[in-house]
């Protein structure tokens, strides 16, 4: 028996990709991005020092100037 190739007919989807700029200065990742406070958690990997919040020494602790921001962040994605 001798098998048969088939090539797909159809296109591939369109890939999406999120706008790199925010509509509203204050939205998106920007906002959480090169604070003054800034410090790099050196238990992390170097290659992750990009000035990001997730990646400070103070990110989600009572030592974070803006942990209200986050808290508030986190509280939008609830359910309601």
């Amino acid at each position: 028996m001798r098998s048969s190739s088939r090539l797909p007919t159809h296109r591939l989807a369109p890939s999406w990709h999120p706008s790199k700029e925010p509509s509203d200065p204050d939205e998106g990742e920007d906002r959480f991005r090169n604070r003054p406070c800034y410090v790099f958690n050196p238990s992390l990997k170097p290659n992750l020092n990009d000035q990001a919040c997730g990646h400070c020494r103070y990110y989600l602790t009572s030592s974070c100037p803006h942990i209200d921001e986050f808290i508030d962040d986190v509280e939008d994605l609830s359910p309601e």
